[in-house]
């Protein structure tokens, strides 16, 4: 096993830290989910399919040190999010890191997008980020308590990028989001920072964003001056850090992870102008 699969911190490292994660029950949430569990933390996992979830807690529940447990909640519905918060509260005793993760993504042409599209995107990617940094904010400045916020935006959050103009949206709202909240809630002891994640394999993103009628035009990794893809444990050891007392000085900060891909060629899609129109055409009947 290469270094970069392996954790970075000792296990007792998030020992007494309660850390909530929206999007934790599947790919890179779930990941660094389980990263927080194990060095001790108690972990509170959030999405809205209540099965997926459930499996998720049975998984993680061999593993040792902390606790985990999960509460459903669509980000998009602030009233859900006060509930997830006040849910965690309760069973955890407080809060002290929220990481805003929860996202929805997928390729298509913009032209081809209807409003509804734009809309489930930018709502899950963006309100429900900054509806998460509120609840959290107003739990933390009104208890007189210090708190951690992480956000997971993407490179192309810098660029703007084809063929994923809603993410790219939101994905700009959440970055500003971050480096605003940074100035205005480090007074309260509120730090806020973002990991700018490039290619993670996941089981669910990667059929949206690479499905296989386009696979045969695009190979993403050839974008990636390293050659290769990031390993989950990569990125879950970056969170641990960032959310962690030994990146107390870090604030406002946006954290690329991505292998050199965005310097080499800005716009994670914008390679898809080598899908033909009949190519888009199978990718989309297939969708609907």
């Amino acid at each position: 096993m290469n270094n970069y699969q392996q954790g970075m911190f000792a296990e007792n490292t998030f020992q007494g830290k309660t850390i909530l994660v929206t999007g934790g029950a599947t790919g890179l949430g779930k990941s660094m989910s389980t990263y927080f569990k194990k060095l001790g933390a108690h972990v509170m996992i959030a999405s809205r399919k209540e099965d997926v979830l459930k499996n998720t807690c049975t998984e993680l529940q061999t593993i040792t040190a902390g606790e985990i447990d999960y509460v459903v909640c669509d980000v998009r519905k602030y009233d859900d999010v006060e509930r997830m918060m006040a849910t965690c509260v309760e069973r955890y005793g407080d809060l002290h890191v929220l990481v805003n993760n929860a996202a929805g993504n997928f390729v298509m042409p913009t032209e081809r997008l209807s409003h509804k599209a734009f809309d489930v995107v930018t709502d899950i990617v963006l309100k429900g980020t900054y509806n998460g940094t509120l609840a959290a904010g107003k739990y933390w400045i009104g208890n007189n308590k210090p708190g951690n916020i992480l956000n997971i935006i993407t490179t192309y959050a810098f660029t703007g990028s084809a063929y994923v103009v809603p993410s790219a949206c939101a994905k700009g709202g959440v970055l500003a989001l971050t480096r605003s909240m940074a100035v205005e809630w480090a007074k309260y002891g509120i730090r806020t920072n973002a990991i700018a994640p490039g290619p993670f394999p996941t089981e669910g993103a990667w059929s949206r964003l690479f499905p296989e009628a386009i696979q045969q035009f695009v190979d993403p990794q050839k974008r990636i001056p390293m050659k290769r893809f990031g390993h989950h444990q990569e990125l879950a050891n970056l969170a641990a850090y960032l959310i962690s007392d030994y990146s107390a000085y870090i604030n406002g900060e946006v954290v690329v992870i991505d292998g050199g891909e965005w310097l080499k060629g800005a716009g994670q899609f914008s390679g898809l102008e080598a899908v033909p129109d009949a190519a888009w055409d199978i990718w989309q009947k297939n969708r609907s």
